[in-house]
């Protein structure tokens, strides 16, 4: 009797521990499998694709880009034709400045050249060969040869004297003080010249004053 229920006893305790052992497994399954469960989740809404443009917002998109493309360029071009206007401009106003910053230096010294060129007419005119006075003589060759210098070194920086007789008369450069008769010329031609004109590089710096020919009123 005793040895039955040992034996009894002990089938028992066996079914019992397959029985926790089974549970245990599940248990363990189970587990894990909300395990993964919490780490996948649901996916996150700001991971989802975006939908990608229509080909219509594309087009637009690229005709606006176009545009401002043609507008940049086109502002550039206007950019480079302002500068090298701005260039020449100031490149012109230096050269300018460097052949006529002397203008107002050679208007006064043309009044000193005008009185040296009547000084040496008066000169002449007492160094006659009929007046044997020899200290004139040498003081009217010594007055041409500085009234040639001074006309040379005129010369030399771009001052020229005008010379309008028998030319026509252009109020760019000449001014009438005078009419005298058309004698043998052309009405309308220089006749004289009462003062000088002189040009600067080509500039008029004093205006020649002349008398002009017209016919002769009978």
């Amino acid at each position: 009797m005793a040895a039955r229920s040992v034996r009894r006893l002990g089938r028992r305790l066996s079914l019992g521990s397959l029985c926790f052992r089974g549970s245990s497994r599940v248990f363990s399954t189970a587990a894990q499998q909300r395990s993964t469960g919490d780490e996948c989740g649901p996916e996150d809404p700001h991971d989802e694709p975006k939908h990608p443009l229509s080909d219509c917002a594309i087009k637009h998109k690229a005709i606006k880009l176009e545009e401002q493309v043609r507008d940049l360029t086109e502002r550039y071009r206007k950019a480079l034709a302002d500068s090298e206007n701005v260039r020449r401009r100031t490149q012109k106003f230096v050269e300018d400045a460097k052949l006529f910053g002397i203008q107002s230096f050679c208007r006064d010294l043309v009044e000193v050249a005008d009185i040296l060129e009547k000084t040496a007419e008066s000169a002449a005119e007492e160094a006659e060969p009929s007046n044997p006075n020899p200290t004139l003589k040498k003081i009217y060759e010594g007055l041409s040869l500085i009234e040639a210098k001074l006309q040379s070194v005129f010369a030399k920086h771009g001052l020229q004297k005008m010379n309008p007789v028998g030319g026509k008369y252009d109020p760019y450069d000449h001014e009438i003080v005078c009419h005298v008769p058309a004698e043998g010329m052309q009405p309308g031609t220089i006749a004289l010249v009462t003062q000088d004109g002189y040009k600067l590089h080509g500039r008029t710096i004093r205006h020649a004053l002349v008398g002009v020919a017209v016919e002769s009123q009978e």
